[in-house]
């Protein structure tokens, strides 16, 4: 099993001046806990299940390069990305140029979003649910065709690129994975099989009937279910126990998942940190 993290608030001791010490120590304490991935939100405001919306909140692709060079191992990612802020062809812009100045480390974390405070409040249309899902599956198709040889031009019902030209193109090959994220059965997973490399669904799932509706739509596409990496978003409560996390993980293994990216009460913390590396040196061994 993989073990990622990810950094969901940014309210530390010192304000928001020591945002950049705090992120850095946090980043950086992944990496030499020996996790897999290092993850951020991409939300504009703070939301509910974190804190109030008035909270610090860093634009995410900003955050994953300040991460990218403080770092040399794990993968960097949104957790995830919603279609609804950035036109597709900046957003595969901004996850190329991670990749690249990343050494290959970038993965593509994308959903249809959902968050209307922040949409009202930054002046963002958020569109209806059925829009939203069409401007995902056309994202991904743009995504396909910009992280390939091809430079021609896309048509779709909500986009139109005259030229899908990406220069430079990324390092990873064939290119950055694709993950996207939720747990709807109907389009997201049917999304996942047809176009993803990997699926998050968040802890509290029917984790294995998710699968199994991935499974099935897998085999509608023709595409191996090995193929596809299931990841989880698990939360740590405070207080828990180094062998609770460690059972929890092998649990979600034997579930299936094979991804498990946990959020702790404050990941700058050296007992976090250090909760992690134990973590993650437990379930190496248990394989």
């Amino acid at each position: 099993m993989k073990l990622g993290l990810t950094c969901p608030r940014f309210v530390w001791p010192g304000g928001d001046a020591a945002i950049a010490s705090r992120f850095a120590q946090v980043a950086r304490g992944a990496e030499e806990a020996g996790l897999d991935s290092f993850w951020v939100m991409d939300h504009l405001f703070q939301i509910p299940n974190f804190g109030a919306a008035e909270d610090p909140m860093l634009e995410a692709y900003s955050a994953l390069s300040y991460a990218a060079a403080l770092t040399r191992r794990v993968t960097l990612g949104a957790l995830v990305t919603s279609v609804t802020y950035r036109q597709p062809g900046l957003l595969l812009k901004q996850v190329t140029t991670l990749d690249v100045l990343s050494g290959g480390r970038a993965v593509l974390g994308i959903g249809a979003g959902f968050h209307e405070d922040e949409h009202r409040g930054l002046g963002f249309r958020l569109p209806p649910v059925a829009e939203r899902f069409e401007r995902l599956e056309e994202t991904l198709r743009i995504a396909k065709r910009m992280w390939s040889a091809e430079d021609t031009p896309y048509e779709g019902e909500h986009y139109r690129l005259e030229r899908t030209l990406n220069s430079p193109q990324a390092l990873s090959r064939p290119h950055p994975p694709i993950l996207i994220g939720g747990s709807g059965e109907k389009k997201t997973l049917r999304l996942v099989a047809r176009y993803g490399d990997a699926c998050n669904l968040f802890l509290g799932a029917d984790i294995p009937h998710k699968l199994g509706v991935l499974r099935a739509h897998c085999e509608a596409e023709g595409r191996p279910y090995e193929a596809i990496e299931k990841t989880l978003h698990m939360r740590v409560p405070e207080g828990q126990s180094i062998e609770e996390s460690v059972q929890r993980c092998g649990e979600l293994a034997q579930q299936g998942i094979d991804h498990v990216i946990v959020a702790m009460p404050d990941p700058s913390t050296d007992a976090s940190l250090s909760h992690l590396a134990d973590l993650a040196r437990q379930v190496r061994a248990t394989k």
